[in-house]
């Protein structure tokens, strides 16, 4: 007999309904019935989308071995998504929801798995409810001027004077969010190049483990939210929180990213007297130098070439 327990987020595994909480009453219910619990698996992320670790783990082992019995609390814990009940369904398991004292088997009868399967669509509406609020919340904050997600890599996350959640500054990354706009605004520096010196200076990933890499910051170079203003779901609002760059800086940068801009930094290995002041007195055209031969030619963009001693 294999257990499975399951939390939706870290927040909700420190309420009542622990992970220890479910074991607690799964373990209760084995003995009772004379069960015996040879695997457990755990997920504690949300399950609005199928694919958690834990539970496709659970299924590898369920596929592969005799295994034919599982315990869990409730028909929330096990699916929240139809994906997942699929999956499940294929399995022919036998199947107690122990806080629910209901057995579910392929042997049941239809009034029993009807009841099972409005459950499912019940849990799954209650996702899309949440999901639906949630973005609703999100919506009234960008309109209240606070940017409404967590925050975004030279910010963090404090809790405002009117009980909301905003973002201010970070005293340590914030400073190296700007130079990156500075260094990348000089046309002098590749993105590789302002990646490079914003590891040296101290930037880290808000992943732990996760290396920022060049597509990162190509992403954060792009993010208007650095200026005070933010972008959210198609539209552009005004920010109450504290800029890092200005406005101005920003527009630089992304007519750098667009092209319209030489990222390479054009290097002259002499530097010639007088070179871009001189013009051509034939075509009018001005005049560059190179070296050559011990001896300095002016040439003209427009072909003609004369030696200097």
């Amino acid at each position: 007999m294999a257990k499975y327990g399951r939390v939706s987020s870290k927040e909700q595994e420190k309420e009542g309904f622990s992970i220890p909480a479910q074991f607690k009453l799964i373990d209760q219910y084995a003995q009772s019935q004379g069960l015996k619990v040879v695997r457990e698996f755990v997920d504690v992320e949300t399950a609005k989308r199928p694919g958690r670790t834990g539970f496709d783990e659970m299924i590898k082992f369920l596929k592969r071995s005799s295994v034919r019995v599982l315990l869990v609390e409730k028909t929330d814990r096990l699916y929240r998504n139809l994906k997942d009940y699929v999956t499940i369904d294929e399995l022919n398991l036998e199947i107690h929801f122990v806080k629910e004292n209901v057995i579910l088997s392929h042997d049941s009868r239809s009034s029993e798995k009807f009841m099972h399967g409005i459950k499912v669509l019940m849990a799954k509406n209650y996702i899309d409810n949440l999901s639906e609020e949630t973005k609703k919340g999100m919506l009234e904050k960008a309109e209240q001027s606070i940017y409404p997600s967590c925050a975004p890599i030279g910010y963090r996350n404090v809790m405002g004077p009117n009980g909301k959640r905003i973002i201010e500054p970070d005293p340590i990354q914030g400073p190296i969010i700007k130079q990156m706009f500075e260094w990348y605004a000089t046309v002098q520096c590749s993105i590789d190049e302002v990646l490079r010196r914003a590891l040296l200076a101290g930037l880290v990933s808000r992943r732990k483990g996760q290396i920022m890499s060049r597509s990162n910051v190509h992403r954060l170079l792009q993010k208007r939210v650095y200026t005070g203003d933010f972008d959210w779901n198609g539209r552009t609002y005004r920010g109450s929180h504290e800029p890092l760059i200005s406005t101005a800086l920003f527009e630089r940068v992304q007519e750098i990213l667009e092209g319209r801009y030489s990222t390479k930094e054009k290097v002259t290995k002499y530097d010639f007297a007088f070179t871009g002041l001189v013009n051509c007195g034939h075509c009018g055209c001005a005049l560059v130098a190179e070296k050559k031969e011990r001896q300095i030619r002016l040439l003209s963009l427009y072909g003609q070439q004369r030696k200097m001693p």
